[in-house]
């Protein structure tokens, strides 16, 4: 169960269907839950970038529109992939930095490993058209949609 997160990155009360993100009920709690984010430390781990990679989902006339920052790594080291017919994932790996043995590390904050996102498309998605561009660490999915079809309306005189 996912909630989708507001224009100030707050979470709003709006459930969202397509997602498949885990929801954390004691976010705000003042423990921590197994769910809740890990401290800095911890980022190394898998299930921590599979929380931590950030991607935007919008909805155009056009089509859905996925944009992720990925800073510092190539296309290469990127895959965008379709599973089961309407399920977008996207992932990666960012490699550490090569430690030598005269280096004395003060802070590491740039999270490395791999990390996956997944996203239940909706019904008129056009699978066979998914294009994705990598630009300045922004990577770029487009998902054209299907026109919705109108129907006739065929007026029906009442006899009588």
């Amino acid at each position: 169960m996912s909630l989708i997160p507001s224009v100030f990155g707050q979470r709003s009360n709006v459930f969202d269907p397509f997602s498949l993100d885990l929801w954390d009920p004691f976010k705000d709690w003042p423990f921590n839950s197994a769910l809740s984010a890990p401290a800095r430390s911890d980022l190394s781990n898998e299930t921590s970038q599979f929380a931590a990679t950030r991607i935007d989902w919008k909805e155009t006339p056009e089509g859905h529109v996925f944009k992720a920052d990925l800073p510092g790594l190539k296309k290469e080291e990127v895959k965008v992939e379709v599973e089961e017919g309407n399920i977008l994932q996207i992932s990666g790996e960012r490699s550490r930095d090569k430690e030598e043995k005269n280096d004395t590390w003060h802070r590491i904050e740039r999270s490395s490993g791999k990390f996956l996102r997944r996203f239940r498309l909706p019904e008129n998605a056009k699978m066979d058209q998914i294009k994705a561009s990598m630009e300045n660490g922004v990577l770029t999915v487009t998902v054209p949609k299907e026109e919705v079809k109108k129907t006739d309306v065929k007026a029906i005189e009442i006899s009588g």
